[in-house]
């Protein structure tokens, strides 16, 4: 009889195909008896220091949310509890592209890492680690409003528009987390991975919809309070799972303030901890600000807006025409028009240089074309096939050859009587207004069947290597001592005798502080 699928083998099947290349098995056996005692040191104390200042869902959540505090958990057991809550959790390896992240969140999936950071780190770590995306980001999806915002946020994140200086950001970081995660590291490599990272944010230009969105959930999702601006609770996953951040935070230390559509504009450090925090007077709260950030970006506001949006960008978009249509590829010019043509647009012309792919409610079809295409705002027609001309309200004025649904040769143009340097064959669109300029393709799948990069996966050869060199630097007799003191625990009646033979074999790694915390509980306990 065949097998039903696990909790999360269906959630895998569930996920188009751009994005399942992304997930890897969790692998419970390839963590060692250190990384579960890292994960007990870690809950046991986050879960008394937080009894009092965490969100009241906290608590509740981690239970009914698959996460116990002696043992790192099973994905399994988390999407058995995920479920019923309408979302899902996949493993992945360290830092994935934020498109494909932000995607997955407003699918309503937690992406996992699937490491753990080292004892050294055991207060904070920049990497992505199983404790901050379990631990913290999944106990408050048992409050349903919450959960809802999650989602939200991973759309408008998604829809926002990035600079090709933010991809520059994004592997810094990334590779800073490999670094500083990498035992044999060295402390020059430590700073250059520092370097690079503070050499990447000051690449940037100017500051993209991308980063405004990734500042808003930084500063809500991750280091959000919420509550009594005097007496504030933790609910940002950041905060939840970081022993020095979840302290840290409520001291005097760090400033508190209300939060606001001014956090988009707030720059933050993943190398230090916070001097300032926002609260939201509620969960509700977050919304507000989120809706009114969602109503700055190019994706709501279309028109020369979002135009000039993905023309500064200097990335792949896609434009949405009012008949519905979608045009993805890299707007790199835009010519202005006599006065306005419709609301918020102001534009004769758009060039898009491809590859330019076309789709109709986010279904790519067919080979995207290779060329460029031109979309010419106003009202006017074109035959099936055939010679034509347009006289448009802008000033624009076209004449070709329609030789396909929208493909046109022999192309030539002027505006007011100034000749036009256009391409001479492209594919033509006329559209009356521009309802949307979104970030990414409108069909991923569809695009990234055609040019995704299998390099990119999140199985790195940068992160594969740290992972073994955290392995190695583990002695055999060492993790044996680990499992020891575990088994020891799990016992009813610890046998005293086990557990001096056990401190007289620790007394040889008098450095390896982990062990030592955990002999001094057993030996308190009996």
């Amino acid at each position: 009889m065949l097998q039903s699928p696990s909790p999360t083998r269906r959630a895998i099947e569930r996920l188009p195909a751009h994005l399942r290349r992304y997930v890897v098995d969790q692998n419970p056996e390839a963590y060692t008896p250190r990384d579960h005692a890292v994960w007990r040191h870690i809950l046991h104390q986050l879960a008394a220091r937080l009894k009092d200042t965490a969100h009241a869902s906290y608590l509740e959540g981690l239970a009914a949310t698959g996460i116990g505090l002696e043992r790192i958990p099973s994905l399994d057991d988390m999407n058995a509890k995920l479920e019923g809550l309408g979302w899902c959790a996949v493993g992945v390896r360290g830092f994935i592209p934020p498109a494909v992240f932000t995607e997955l969140q407003s699918l309503g999936v937690l992406a996992i890492a699937a490491d753990i950071r080292s004892h050294e780190h055991i207060e904070y770590t920049p990497a992505p680690d199983i404790v901050h995306e379990s631990a913290g980001h999944a106990p408050i999806l048992a409050n349903r409003r919450y959960a809802q915002y999650l989602k939200r946020c991973g759309e408008v994140g998604f829809r926002a528009i990035a600079s090709v200086e933010d991809q520059a950001v994004y592997e810094a970081i990334r590779n800073l987390s490999v670094v500083k995660e990498d035992p044999a590291a060295s402390a020059d490599e430590v700073r250059l991975a520092e370097e690079r990272l503070r050499a990447a944010g000051t690449s940037r230009r100017y500051v993209s919809e991308s980063t405004k969105a990734s500042r808003l959930y930084w500063w809500t999702a991750e280091y959000g309070l919420v509550g009594d601006l005097a007496a504030p609770k933790l609910y940002g996953a950041g905060l939840l799972s970081s022993l020095g951040e979840a302290s840290h935070c409520l001291s005097a230390a760090v400033r508190k303030v209300p939060l606001g559509l001014v956090c988009t504009d707030t720059e933050y450090d993943i190398t230090r901890m916070q001097p300032q925090l926002f609260v939201a007077r509620d969960f509700d709260h977050l919304f507000e600000v989120l809706e009114t950030f969602e109503a700055s970006l190019g994706w709501k506001r279309g028109g020369d807006h979002g135009l000039e949006e993905a023309l500064r960008a200097r990335t792949v978009n896609h434009l949405v025409l009012d008949d519905g249509l979608e045009l993805t590829g890299k707007v790199v010019a835009r010519i202005p028009a006599r006065g306005l043509l419709a609301p918020g647009l102001a534009t004769a012309l758009a060039r898009v240089e491809g590859p330019v792919q076309t789709s109709r409610h986010g279904q790519g079809g067919g080979r995207p074309w290779p060329g460029e295409a031109l979309v010419a705002f106003g009202s006017g027609a074109l035959p099936q096939r055939g010679a034509f001309s347009l006289d448009l309200p802008s000033g624009l004025f076209l004449t070709g050859f329609r030789v396909g649904e929208h493909e046109v040769i022999n192309l030539r143009g002027h505006q007011d009587g100034r000749p036009l340097d256009l391409p001479s064959w492209a594919l033509l669109f006329l559209s009356g207004g521009l309802p949307s300029v979104a970030g990414g393709p409108a069909d991923p799948g569809a695009w990234d069947a055609w040019f995704g990069d299998p390099s990119a996966l999140s199985e790195g050869e940068a992160e594969a290597q740290a992972r073994e060199r955290k392995a190695a630097a583990l002695p055999q007799e060492l993790a044996e001592l680990y499992e020891a003191a575990r088994i020891i625990r799990d016992t009813t009646i610890p046998n005293v005798t086990e557990l001096a033979e056990l401190r007289a074999r620790a007394g040889h790694y008098p450095e390896e502080w982990l062990l030592q915390a955990e002999l001094n509980e057993l030996e308190a306990g009996v």
